[in-house]
């Protein structure tokens, strides 16, 4: 959630709003509160989409220096 929160910051800062909203709706999915009843599939499936997503992201932004 932190990290999600950091990164919504700093989209923010670059007025990046769509990456913003993303990682916004992503630090309450994964905030520590408030337990979200998915289903443990589910939750597998959510855990790789945003997995492959970060990675995608990190290639990306290098690709674009």
């Amino acid at each position: 959630m932190t990290g999600f929160s950091i990164l919504a910051y700093y989209m923010y800062k670059e007025e990046r709003d769509v990456e913003m909203i993303v990682y916004i709706c992503l630090a309450i999915l994964f905030q520590p509160i408030v337990k979200i009843p998915l289903g443990r599939v589910l939750w597998n499936i959510i855990d790789v989409i945003v997995g492959l997503g970060l990675i995608i992201s990190i290639f990306l932004k290098k690709s674009k220096k």
